[in-house]
């Protein structure tokens, strides 16, 4: 059952019972005030015809030494005649033998009974259908002692009781009536806020945990939806971080694999070279020695990997790292790819890097060049210092990438042109990558592109100073080799 159904029946049960008893109550003591005042007046008549019948027994002349039963009917024939019309009344002699009643005095003799010279009696009686104050006292008559009762029709009082509770029972009707509309309005705008919250909640289980319960008062059920939309908005951010959890997972499996196509490249092309033909000594020593520090380089990248596109909190070991080097790096990864004219121009110098990171940085940045270049396409790769720090560009002059894309293309996953970059094996992780490790050293990738012109992408590190100004003494050069 509906809490507001609810609402509704338990109001109505208390109103049926709070006009039920106050309409029984207010009947009752209406009755009861009445009744008391016919009462009242029926013992003051008889008090009256008592009066009157003994001043009447005076003025008859004595012609006996006792008062004749024949004058006592005589008179009380007189005083029932002498009153208002439907005056019944009785008279009984001292051994309560009726002398004279009125016609249509139908009551026993019960309270005759009762009522001694001294004692005064009524009671209420129910005659033919009607009821009749009842009223008794003794009669004092020259020398004899008399009993007067009276009749006293009080039928109208109970008639109006009968009126009244049929009036207040159909007035009672008519109030729940009228009270079940009303309660019916006010339950639900009282439940309106729990059936705004039943509906929020329904709404998130279907998945929609951006919904949120509207407030429509300023009670405790309107501070409820407040804490309930707190709490959904609590949801819906683990929620989010729960996929983005998971979103990082996947984009982790999609970034190694397209970070491990350029050194496999190379280690599987120098491999077949050592595998397919016969080298000399020198030769096999520089192909082997390719494919051990490439592989050393990808051990150390995948941990870095897992560092960055995971958890996000990798610590870089950060290091004193030549130029020249990382430049060097460059010319001897993209060596084969004389189809493009690659030009590098740089200031020498020292900066404090990550130096596996950084040049996963340059590579990515100088492999989408290429891919964005034609073949005879020209790609400059520059560096130089200026005011503390040393800034690496790498800029093409291939298709570029109009203005509403440049803000999206470091996104997992996005690529300008799908097409052209799946066939030129590209997987839209590389930019990604780039952010978060630039991110990892406190920089930013500065994008500039036209679209037709070209593509201009720098960022900028610390700079430390001059090589020569640096001591790497023989500990150094083997970290920096292991790493």
């Amino acid at each position: 059952m509906k809490f507001s159904l609810k609402l509704l029946l338990s109001t109505m049960i208390v109103m049926a019972l709070a006009l039920g008893f106050s309409g029984f109550y207010f009947v009752n003591y209406v009755f009861d005030t009445s009744l008391e005042r016919e009462t009242s007046q029926a013992i003051d008549e008889n008090s009256i015809l008592r009066f009157a019948f003994e001043t009447a027994v005076l003025n008859v002349p004595v012609k006996y030494d006792i008062l004749q039963d024949h004058t006592v009917e005589q008179v009380a024939s007189n005083l029932e005649g002498s009153g208002e019309v439907g005056r019944l009344l009785r008279l009984s002699d001292e051994q309560k033998n009726i002398l004279y009643a009125s016609d249509g005095f139908d009551a026993d003799e019960a309270l005759l009974m009762q009522t001694g010279e001294n004692v005064k009696a009524y009671r209420i009686i129910n005659s033919g259908g009607r009821y009749y104050v009842h009223t008794g006292s003794a009669v004092n008559a020259l020398d004899r002692v008399l009993y007067l009762e009276t009749l006293k029709d009080v039928s109208g009082v109970f008639h109006e009781r009968a009126m009244g509770f049929s009036v207040y029972r159909r007035m009672t009707v008519l109030m729940l009536v009228v009270g079940m509309v009303v309660m019916h309005f006010i339950s639900s705008w009282l439940t309106k806020p729990i059936k705004l919250l039943t509906k929020a909640a329904r709404r998130m289980e279907k998945g929609d945990y951006s919904y949120r319960a509207r407030r429509v008062s300023h009670d405790e059920l309107g501070q409820l939806t407040m804490d309930f939309n707190r709490m959904a908005a609590a949801l819906e951010d683990n929620i989010t971080m729960l996929e983005e959890e998971i979103q990082a997972r996947e984009d982790f499996v999609g970034a190694f694999a397209h970070e491990l196509k350029t050194p496999l490249t190379s280690i599987i092309g120098y491999a077949d070279m050592l595998r397919s033909r016969k080298l000399d000594e020198e030769k096999s020593f520089i192909s082997a020695n390719y494919i051990y520090t490439e592989g050393k380089r990808l051990e150390a990248m995948s941990l870095r990997l897992l560092d960055i596109i995971v958890t996000r909190r990798g610590e870089a070991k950060f290091q004193y790292v030549a130029v020249e080097d990382v430049f060097e790096y460059l010319r001897d990864t993209f060596s084969e790819r004389t189809e493009y004219g690659i030009e590098y121009a740089y200031d020498g110098g020292v900066v404090w890097a990550e130096a596996d990171l950084i040049k996963t940085v340059l590579v990515n940045l100088l492999d989408n060049a290429c891919k964005a270049s034609e073949a005879g396409g020209r790609i400059e790769v520059t560096g130089k210092s200026c005011d503390g720090y040393y800034y690496f560009t790498v800029k093409d002059y291939g298709e570029g990438i109009p203005q509403e894309e440049q803000a999206k293309i470091t996104q997992a996953f996005y690529m300008v042109d799908k097409s052209r970059s799946r066939s030129r094996n590209g997987a839209g992780l590389g930019l990604a990558l780039c952010a978060e490790i630039l991110a990892l050293h406190g920089a930013s990738l500065d994008i500039e592109s036209e679209p037709g012109k070209g593509t201009s992408m720098s960022f900028a590190l610390e700079f430390t100073g001059m090589e020569e100004d640096k001591a790497y003494g023989q500990d150094d050069e083997e970290q920096t080799g292991n790493d």
